[in-house]
């Protein structure tokens, strides 16, 4: 019998990912790095060489928030509550590189989706200068205003003491976290994930070693406590930007930058600053959101707010391959527009989605059942710990629906749709999540037990309405 010529397969047959032996043969390709088109073809192959090296790279990402918290808890509950407000005001500042980050990933992505790398190249170099110019006086006024803002988000007297330093330097480094962002996400627009994967592999390394090495000291170097934190890891991260620019520099192969990118084009900070600035209002409502909830949490003591700091840091590493997920749905989402592909756009938001909904209800059953021996792990106080089991176990409740929260709006942003998104964040994180935690752990006396109520109940009804929305279609309208 004649074989149908390949124009006549299904553009989800993909002979390369069948089989064990094709499956690992492109896992492998996919952690080694692949130049293959991804804006056309099967879907599940593209997904799997994109989400492969993301996945890994999220999880890496979030070894640096739980190496810290790990090594720091052994100082007690101030180190942690430091560590906790720290990184609730990182998170608001952070809202710059993720709207830029998701502007520049989707402008890329389409781009390099029109099989442009030329006009993808000067996107990044824009994306980089606008992310340098927003960073550095904010980094300067952060590290001034350390002790000042610890005391305005309720921090006790102790913390304000013992972590200024920690705060000092952490704000101080917020320029390389900057080009963290936004050079991982350039990579990922450009589909070459497994370089963004490598760097973070790299940057973790280092704060390894370095962690325990510079908090609790050893020969010559000093113990510098909670401040040696922050030091272990901005040097991981300065390592793992330079390995970033070099790899832009000599050439990803598929995005390079050269001395003629270096200029500035206003056509392109156009289309990045329309994309961004919603981008960046629909990542400052939610993160704003989540510091407003830890200063309801704060209200209860130091051990409420350690407790509720160890519950995140393991929902949120927990969370990290559905994050890889979703950035891999968005690159392709650009991609597949990029090539006027709307159905395989669509596709491969669905199927990152359902993905992510079977990756989360499995975590939630293990957060579920084992709770209290994971977070014993972390600490051996026992008010911390009760806060942070009751946390875990209540936001994994609605954990799996958490999915469509994670991979939709990063579908909507890949199509240049940053307007449904943000709406959608504005609704549930402040029109619901906080009022419903004020009201539930003060007028109705639950404690901290009510914002994590709100959370799980929040998680839940934002994931609906994001699925609802994206079946609509009204993304697939719009144009980058």
């Amino acid at each position: 019998m004649t074989q149908p010529p390949p124009e006549s397969l299904s553009p989800d047959a993909a002979p390369s990912t069948t089989g064990a032996r094709g499956l690992l043969a492109s896992l492998w390709l996919a952690v080694k790095g692949s130049t293959e088109d991804l804006a056309t073809g099967p879907v599940d192959r593209a997904f799997l060489l994109l989400s492969v090296p993301m996945v890994l790279e999220m999880v890496m990402e979030s070894i640096f928030a739980l190496v810290d918290v790990l090594f720091v808890s052994h100082l007690g509950a101030d180190a942690i509550a430091t560590v906790g407000l720290t990184e609730s005001m990182l998170t608001l500042l952070q809202t710059l590189p993720l709207g830029l980050s998701i502007g520049a990933t989707a402008l890329i992505a389409r781009r390099i989706g029109q099989k442009d790398p030329e006009r993808a190249a000067s996107a990044a170099v824009q994306a980089l200068g606008l992310g340098l110019v927003l960073a550095v006086p904010l980094a300067f006024a952060g590290s001034f205003f350390a002790r000042p803002l610890l005391m305005a988000l309720g921090a006790a007297p102790g913390v304000v003491e013992h972590g200024a330093g920690y705060t000092r330097l952490m704000l101080a480094s917020f320029p390389i976290i900057m080009l963290l962002f936004l050079i991982s996400a350039i990579l990922r627009g450009a589909g070459d994930a497994a370089t963004s994967m490598r760097a973070l592999w790299l940057a973790n390394s280092v704060n390894i070693v370095l962690a325990p090495l510079f908090i609790f000291g050893l020969g010559p170097v000093p113990a510098l406590g909670v401040t040696g934190a922050a030091l272990a890891t901005t040097v991981g991260r300065s390592t793992g930007v330079l390995y970033q620019v070099y790899r832009l520099l000599k050439g990803s192969g598929r995005l390079e930058l050269r001395r003629r990118h270096l200029r500035v084009e206003a056509s392109t900070l156009r289309s990045l600053l329309k994309l961004s600035g919603g981008a960046t209002l629909q990542s400052l409502l939610g993160m704003s959101s989540w510091l407003v909830l830890m200063r309801i949490v704060a209200t209860f003591g130091s051990t409420a707010l350690a407790g509720y700091t160890l519950a995140m840091r393991v929902l949120l590493f927990a969370q990290q391959p559905s994050w890889g997920l979703s950035h891999a749905a968005g690159t392709l989402v650009g991609q597949s527009l990029g090539a006027g592909d709307t159905d395989r756009a669509e596709r491969a938001a669905w199927r990152a989605s359902f993905y992510t909904l079977a990756f989360l209800g499995v975590v939630a059953v293990g957060f579920l059942l084992f709770a209290e021996p994971l977070i014993h792990r972390f600490t051996t106080e026992p008010e911390v710990g009760l806060h942070a089991v009751r946390c875990l176990r209540i936001v994994s409740c609605s954990l799996a629906l958490y999915a469509f929260v994670t991979v939709l709006p990063h579908a909507f942003n890949g199509a240049g749709d940053t307007t449904t998104p943000t709406v959608v964040n504005a609704l549930f994180s402040w029109g619901l999540q906080l009022p419903l935690a004020w009201i539930l752990s003060h007028p109705l006396g639950l404690g901290p037990s009510g914002a994590f109520i709100a959370i799980a109940v929040t998680y839940g009804a934002l994931g609906l309405a994001s699925a609802a929305l994206f079946r609509r279609g009204g993304w697939k309208l719009r144009h980058v």
